[in-house]
């Protein structure tokens, strides 16, 4: 039986039991985090189209068996088909692929900070297309903030390789399609009469016949791959695309608007952590300081700094 809808704010209700969704947001960015992670020792079995793919498709068995085991139908209606089909390419197929590319070129920790642009990409789309909001100085000096992080964060001055110039651009090819995504949910799927798990199986299995084609056509295995990097699929696919997609849309149902994507204030602190301690990978001083700018200038964007210090001046 669906959550009954609130029909002044449009939002899923749910029992006193439910898990609050600060709890969600905070498992969703540990699992995303350790994503890159398991997308570098993907990439060293699979070609980027395999990895994402394949990441799909376990996403989709684990998500229909969780489905199964709480008797929760799919979508019925087309009209949540084709907003589910549009969103698995915003935040599924297309980005995937693209974070799987950028990973045969440069670090997980490096891809794991250049996906934190997230809130800010969000914030531009929501500006630009949605018109939710206008812009002012504030958002302005945010994203100028921001900017200054990202070129901080890849270390312009030092010069790029064309492998590495590749790399970067997959990555910040994949946050701008996030930042369409996040506020397209928002606005089609959030509201609906939907449970948490029937709109994530229906996104994750969009998103795997979307590469289906490529998969077949393009697609690269080595198959004398290390157990390591199975398992990291694995991970991948259960974790990352099934359990998060769950833990996703409970977010995306409950926070408020701009929360969803700032689930990527937390992942690049776990895709550091997990990149250096797991993968050996360098830190540079760079990397950590771009990210700290980057994720001030979304807080200066939207107005986190005021709206913190207006609610202890309340307690």
């Amino acid at each position: 039986m669906s959550e009954p809808l609130d029909a002044a704010s449009g939002r899923v209700l749910t029992s006193r039991r439910s898990v609050p969704w600060q709890g969600a947001f905070v498992l969703l960015g540990a699992i995303w985090g350790c994503s890159f992670w398991w997308i570098k020792l993907g990439v060293r079995a699979m070609s980027p189209v395999d990895v994402a793919f394949t990441r799909l498709v376990a996403g989709a068995v684990t998500l229909l068996i969780i489905a199964g085991l709480t008797r929760t139908p799919l979508p019925r209606r087309a009209s949540t088909w084709r907003h589910l089909f549009i969103y698995a390419i915003l935040i599924n197929s297309v980005p995937f692929t693209l974070f799987a590319y950028g990973e045969t070129h440069i670090s997980a920790v490096l891809a794991g900070l250049i996906n934190s642009l997230t809130p800010l990409a969000t914030l531009v789309v929501v500006l630009a297309l949605f018109r939710e909001e206008r812009a002012n100085s504030r958002i302005v000096m945010g994203l100028m903030v921001g900017l200054a992080g990202v070129l901080v964060v890849i270390g312009v001055w030092r010069g790029f390789g064309r492998g590495q110039l590749l790399g970067i651009g997959a990555c910040l090819a994949a946050v701008a399609c996030y930042g369409v995504g996040f506020p397209y949910a928002r606005r089609h799927l959030g509201s609906l009469d939907e449970r948490p798990v029937s709109l994530a199986a229906g996104q994750v299995l969009c998103g795997a016949v979307q590469l289906l084609p490529f998969a077949l056509f393009m697609g690269r295995v080595n198959h004398h791959a290390a157990g390591s990097s199975l398992l990291a699929l694995a991970a991948l696919g259960v974790l990352s695309t099934g359990v998060a997609y769950i833990l996703n849309f409970h977010v995306v149902s409950h926070a408020p608007a701009t929360i969803a994507s700032s689930v990527t204030y937390l992942t690049p602190l776990f895709a550091v952590i997990v990149g250096v301690a797991f993968l050996h990978e360098g830190l540079t001083w760079n990397e950590p300081v771009g990210a700290v700018l980057i994720l001030a200038g979304a807080a200066i964007a939207q107005d986190r700094f005021r709206r913190r210090s207006v609610l202890a001046g309340a307690n």
